[in-house]
């Protein structure tokens, strides 16, 4: 048997290495400006194949810096505003150190990062306005909290899913055009089947409760059992926002499980007015997705399900064997334990980079910076109106803004351009942008999701656009 386990031999090395490890990382966070994305290099396969040999902490480090700092995915940089990416804070720094020191299991136990994971759910759930019964779990993201929250609405419906499965039973799901992936994703993962997902029209940019009402009464007629109604706080596409107590209003009446995806858009709740109104009637809600790696900005990855009632919420996937057992005093004590609201039973310790950030900065400074991200998104779009040969796509709701750079040319012309344009932004560094695609054209898509963005980045970003679109 070996005489030593892991733990370096020289403690005094690993903490020199480490202390340089903290300050290259430090550089990294303070100088994102100076390092936006850029292509990896053709041999990168061979910078990362694992070699064989140990080479210590020193070549570690070493190759990190060399090898891997250089080539990430942009989304730190002041004009990256491709999809909907969180920049990252430096607090992230401190909270990682601490959890990795820490190595916490959150699936359970007696032990402090849980009561710290339930004080973040509590932060959260005031925020959103669900009542005390609510419950939430910390989850990788939006895709995750989807699931969780679809299962607890199925087995509403269904009370003996967990036993004998869904059966014969044909449910429907209901959500308007434009919808998040993760809830076709979830309705396939769970055996619902996406020819159960009803796509229900918009009238204005949000979900027609009348043909909802319609739709489930006809479904219903054929035999299927409606359940589920998915609003939405902040769409991909556009931003859009549902009216959520409209629709909280139309679920009562079907007696639909009303879940709201609020991946960014939720975090309106603490913007200023007339942001803020956007996600009104959120707290309505029998479960609520989001994400603290988009618009609070935390690092990746941390994201939220919020269920109304704690009892469904547990009912869903509490399952303890014996050798989970709990116990009154001890380290096995400490219920309620988070595995029994989730899938996992191995987590890390995501409630600590959120605390920390609210701890370091103040809900305030959260606030504010949710709100320039919207004012800058309204500031982008007066940039683009301003340009002879550019055109918004849509109007600016919320934080995401949609155009073309070439409105003189037809669909294709402009198709062709755009998508163009967003690659050669993207290679050259001057701005990532990503594209989606509005009244049958590609467009250029910014969602300003950063808390490093300023109205400099955005006239620059702008007038690249213009460069490239005439090249």
């Amino acid at each position: 048997m070996a005489d030593k386990g892991l733990d370096p031999e020289d403690w005094a090395e690993t903490r020199a290495e480490a202390h340089r490890m903290l300050e290259a990382a430090l550089d990294q966070v303070q100088q994102a400006a100076d390092r936006p994305w850029q292509p990896v290099p053709d041999d990168i396969d061979a910078r990362y194949a694992v070699r064989p040999e140990a080479g210590g902490p020193q070549a570690a480090v070493e190759r990190i810096i060399q090898d891997v700092l250089p080539y990430h995915g942009g989304n730190t940089h002041p004009r990256f505003w491709g999809w909907v990416q969180g920049s990252g804070l430096a607090s992230d720094l401190i909270a990682s150190v601490a959890a990795a020191a820490l190595n916490a299991n959150m699936g359970g136990r007696d032990h402090g990062a849980n009561y710290m994971e339930r004080a973040v759910v509590e932060w959260t759930r005031a925020k959103m306005g669900m009542p005390e019964s609510a419950n939430g779990l910390l989850v990788t993201g939006t895709s995750q909290a989807t699931v969780i929250a679809f299962q607890a609405a199925r087995l509403r419906v269904l009370k003996s899913l967990r036993k004998t499965g869904q059966g014969n039973a044909r449910l429907m799901v209901y959500a308007g055009d434009g919808v998040h992936n993760a809830t076709m994703k979830a309705v396939e993962l769970l055996g619902i089947g996406s020819d159960n997902l009803r796509r229900v029209p918009l009238v204005a940019g949000q979900m027609d409760c009348s043909a909802l009402a319609e739709m489930v009464a006809a479904d219903r007629a054929a035999g299927a059992l409606p359940f589920l109604v998915v609003g939405t706080a902040g769409s991909v596409d556009l931003g859009l926002f549902d009216d959520l107590h409209a629709l909280a209003d139309a679920a009562a009446d079907l007696g639909l499980w009303l879940h709201v995806d609020g991946a960014f858009g939720a975090w309106t709740r603490i913007a200023e007015e007339p942001w803020r109104s956007l996600s009104d009637g959120i707290g309505r809600a029998d479960s609520i997705a989001l994400d603290f790696h988009k618009w609070m900005y935390v690092g990746y990855d941390c994201g939220m399900a919020l269920l109304r009632h704690e009892h469904e919420h547990r009912a869903a996937f509490a399952a303890r064997p014996s050798y989970l057992e709990g116990a009154e005093r001890g380290l096995a004590g400490g219920e309620p334990w988070f595995c029994d609201y989730g899938i996992d039973l191995s987590r890390g310790n995501r409630a600590l980079k959120v605390w920390t950030a609210l701890e370091t900065y103040g809900e305030t400074a959260f606030a504010q910076a949710i709100t320039d991200n919207c004012k800058l998104a309204a500031f982008m779009a007066a940039e683009v109106e301003a340009q002879p040969l550019m055109a918004l796509g849509a109007p600016v709701v919320s934080n995401v803004c949609v155009f073309t750079a070439r409105s003189d040319l037809d669909a294709q012309g402009q198709s062709e351009v755009n998508a163009r344009v967003v690659q050669s932004l993207q290679e050259c560094g001057d701005a990532v942008f990503s594209t989606t695609r509005a009244d049958g054209r590609v467009m250029l898509r910014a969602a300003i999701a950063n808390h490093r963005s300023r109205a400099e980045d955005v006239r620059a970003a702008i007038a690249a656009v213009a460069r490239e679109a005439v090249t």
